[in-house]
């Protein structure tokens, strides 16, 4: 394994404590009564799809770092890559969360705009990695 590959999957598995710390909020969320969480299913389905969002996204952030020491591109492409997937991981998850911040929200916020941002980081990433990949065998 690369260096740069050691480097990014420490710093993404250090960010999973924030990730087992969202799972800890909604099981406070869940398990109080007065938080008014169950009364509003925007919010319950925003932070459900942020925390899953995040979880799945790191791991496959960790698989990608582990894949782009064997792809053939650039080195300002291979860093493209390197970032843009974890990048996605936070803007999408952040997204989620940031848009239904207020417990009576109805509608999203302006916040939702993270999650598109995210996704474009996601598919630039995975596509380039592919090519990548593609170009190596």
């Amino acid at each position: 394994m690369s260096r740069e590959a050691k480097l990014l999957c420490g710093i993404i598995l250090i960010t999973i404590p924030s990730i087992q710390y969202g799972g800890y909020f909604l099981l406070t969320q869940l398990m109080s009564k007065g938080s008014g969480y169950m009364d509003n299913a925007l919010r319950q389905n925003m932070f459900r799809a942020g925390h899953a969002h995040a979880g799945v996204l790191v791991i496959l952030s960790l698989i990608c770092e582990v894949l782009a020491d064997s792809a053939t591109l650039p080195p300002f492409l291979l860093w493209t890559v390197r970032i843009a997937i974890p990048l996605a991981a936070i803007l999408i998850s952040a997204g989620f969360f940031f848009s239904v911040i207020p417990p009576n929200a109805t509608r999203v916020g302006p916040a939702v705009a993270l999650i598109y941002v995210g996704i474009v980081s996601l598919a630039l990433g995975v596509l380039l990695l592919g090519v990548g990949l593609i170009r190596a065998a």
